[in-house]
């Protein structure tokens, strides 16, 4: 199975649909050459876009990534690089911050993504996304950093994360947003009755999905997890795949024609989720699943 690919928007930038995540890979533990091997094992995939934040590993990750993409630096023109910023944490790398805070502040914008170019080694971001949203946040400052960013070619498209739908609306106003990473899962369904999903197909900007195992609580104790295991093990026992598969399948059903994103090294885990995308869960299944999640039947 080849992942396949999606546009962000009319004018966005094409992804693939399973995109992977490489905000453990600081945790990985592993030389730049084991790096290189697993951004080239996620391209046979055809999982050829890599989400990133400037945060990831306390600030590392990015630069993680960039030394194993320098190993062989043609490989850029086959992936496209998703980074966040806006998240400013208190660590070591970061002596300046006091508390934890959001920056959304125009200079912010510009140092952030200089930042991330010199770290991944590259000379352009695919798709820049403000990973949470401020409550200081000036929607005009952060529209007009844009067109900089776009006009000097640092950054080909924009974005948003954990965005309301009213604080989409507000800068998509502004300036083209082309997506929202939102988290969705069977375990977290807020964003199918809260307007977010329906914003996304009004705007036709399909949505960027974290925490799509549900940050790991799908296989933890609780009743819940034990409810939507069920589900899900009915589903993929009955179509001859893997839990984790059909968990994905769930979200890929969702005319919202969202991405999920995997956040595992292992290669086999990825190709779970690319074998999803082959999947149409039927509608009795999905509601089974979403049932499972949340205890009761739909009114």
């Amino acid at each position: 199975m080849i992942s396949p690919r999606i546009q962000l928007a009319e004018h966005g930038p094409e992804l693939s649909r399973i995109v992977a995540g490489a905000w453990r890979m600081a945790d990985w533990q592993w030389s730049a050459q084991q790096r290189l091997d697993w951004i080239r094992g996620c391209i046979d995939l055809g999982v050829t876009t890599f989400d990133h934040a400037d945060i990831y590993g306390g600030y590392t990750v990015e630069a993680l990534f960039g030394e194993a993409l320098a190993l062989e630096p043609g490989l850029r023109n086959r992936i496209e690089l998703v980074t966040k910023t806006g998240i400013a944490l208190t660590t070591p790398n970061r002596p300046e911050h006091r508390i934890k805070h959001y920056r959304t502040g125009r200079e912010h914008l510009f140092a952030s993504v200089d930042a991330s170019l010199q770290q991944l080694r590259c000379d352009w971001i695919d798709l820049l996304l403000i990973h949470r949203p401020s409550p200081l946040m000036d929607p005009d400052e952060i529209a007009d950093a844009f067109d900089r960013l776009l006009q000097s070619g640092k950054v080909r498209a924009f974005g948003v994360s954990n965005f309301t739908p009213a604080q989409f609306a507000m800068l998509n106003a502004r300036v083209p947003l082309v997506t929202n990473q939102i988290e969705l899962s069977p375990l977290h369904r807020e964003p199918l009755h809260d307007g977010t999903l329906d914003q996304a197909i009004a705007l036709g900007r399909p949505p960027m999905i974290w925490s799509a195992l549900g940050g790991g609580r799908l296989f933890g104790d609780s009743p819940e997890a034990h409810r939507v295991r069920g589900a899900l093990d009915a589903y993929a026992r009955e179509h001859g795949v893997s839990l984790e598969t059909a968990a994905y399948a769930w979200i890929l059903r969702h005319p919202a024609r969202p991405l999920p994103l995997t956040g595992s090294q292992r290669l086999p885990a990825i190709a779970a989720a690319v074998a999803a995308t082959a999947l149409a869960m039927d509608e009795q299944s999905w509601f089974a699943i979403w049932q499972a999640g949340a205890g009761h039947e739909v009114p």
